[in-house]
């Protein structure tokens, strides 16, 4: 910048250019990309790359995309990845761990506004499309309930318990109490297999049945009970275990 500044006030010669960061073009070409086409028709670094511009304004993010995708396998485990683990990855700083999981938790508003008002039972697709972006990728278990009124609308979206990687402690009558307390009609229960495979264990099936019984018995629907991991769902009542 000195050497710039000097030679701009002698006669005769002109200022020394600063170089364009060689990526510059290659943010604008693939915003334009984008724009036109939309992120399907990207692959999933690209649309990272996009992603942290704004928050790595000085740095080529192509590397740094591929290097998310190395570590953590697919987009969804990026954004699934803890701050900490985020910032394992060489040019990820706080800030742009902050912004992916800005990302993930819009994602997950967007898809709970869409079944809030609705009937989630002929909304059951957005609903899964919901509760698999919420939990499938939680390193622990977590078990959730959907409280439903009389027209299967949500009054009330919690979760109940958050165990440890492979069990959730689960209390019928903490679960009846709950939909009693909000005046529910009928309620969906949805937990995680953090291990990947979401086949209930005989113990998931066992204390369906209990939570089952236990709500029928002051008139209360027990809707479903989805199991939800990065390698798919399961719904008890499709296979019948209801």
């Amino acid at each position: 910048m000195e050497d710039a500044a000097r030679a701009a006030e002698l006669p005769g010669l002109a200022p020394v250019s600063q170089a364009e960061p060689h990526f510059h073009g290659h943010r604008d070409r693939l915003r334009e990309r984008f724009l036109k086409a939309g992120a399907e028709k990207l692959p999933d670094y690209e649309v990272l790359e996009l992603l942290l511009f704004g928050v790595i304004p000085r740095k080529d993010t192509k590397p740094i995309a591929k290097a998310l995708l190395a570590q953590f396998g697919s987009f969804d485990e990026v954004l699934a990845a803890s701050p900490d683990a985020l910032m394992q990855v060489d040019g990820i700083k706080e800030g742009a761990a902050a912004m992916l999981k800005a990302v993930q938790a819009s994602v997950q508003l967007a898809l709970q506004t869409r079944v809030r008002n609705a009937d989630v039972i002929s909304s059951w697709n957005d609903v899964l499309d919901y509760c698999k972006a919420r939990m499938a990728h939680e390193p622990n278990e977590q078990f959730r309930i959907i409280f439903l009124d009389r027209k299967n609308r949500i009054i009330a979206d919690e979760a109940q318990q958050r165990g440890t990687v492979d069990h959730t402690p689960v209390y019928p009558r903490e679960v009846v109490k709950r939909a009693l307390e909000l005046n529910a009609s009928a309620f969906i229960m949805i937990h995680n297999h953090p291990s990947g495979d979401p086949k209930p264990s005989r113990a998931d099936i066992e204390m369906t049945r209990k939570v089952k019984d236990a709500a029928a018995a002051v008139g209360i629907t027990l809707h479903d009970h989805v199991i939800v991991s990065r390698g798919g769902h399961v719904s008890f009542r499709s296979e019948g275990l209801i």
